[in-house]
């Protein structure tokens, strides 16, 4: 199984829809968002794409609570968690935080396979060994929004654990 991982879209409508479109060509089956979305009408452009979202706020919120009416409904695919969010896909376990200071102290728990965080806006990608004796990847796909440098999200295969940047064209 394959997803994108995106964050720091800032109501970037434009680049999120693309991502997601071409995270979709790229053979995701779902989209984990790291935060900073802004407006829920931004996650709205995801639905071109058709896949399932699950996503978390960040420091910039916006309205939490029209957030909460978009999404976690029976006919929606989108999934909003809150600050942060714990999911299994494809039989590994994951952490979605905003920040990386809080990413980092849960991937050394050794809990999870992958945790993957935003904030920083820089793309960084690294197996880090945990309290278990093993390993955790840590993940940031950068800003999809293009802050602070190109505009990017990560492929993961999660058969494989290997990682792919990809630039938002």
């Amino acid at each position: 199984m394959k997803i994108a991982v995106v964050s720091d879209s800032h109501d970037d409508r434009a680049r999120f829809r693309q991502a997601t479109l071409q995270a979709k060509e790229n053979g995701a089956e779902a989209i984990l968002h790291c935060g900073d979305i802004v407006a829920p009408s931004t996650l709205m452009e995801s639905k071109a794409a058709g896949l399932p979202v699950h996503a978390i706020h960040g420091n910039n919120t916006g309205d939490l609570v029209m957030m909460s009416h978009v999404t976690n409904r029976p006919d929606s695919h989108l999934n909003y968690y809150g600050q942060d969010a714990e999911l299994e896909l494809h039989s590994r376990k994951i952490f979605l935080v905003h920040y990386p200071h809080y990413a980092r102290a849960m991937a050394r728990t050794g809990e999870y396979d992958i945790v993957c965080y935003g904030h920083d806006h820089h793309y960084h990608e690294e197996w880090l060994a945990n309290m278990t004796g093993n390993k955790t990847l840590l993940l940031n796909p950068g800003s999809v929004a293009g802050l602070d440098g190109p505009a990017s999200f990560m492929m993961l295969d999660l058969d494989t654990m290997s990682v792919q940047k990809k630039l938002v064209e």
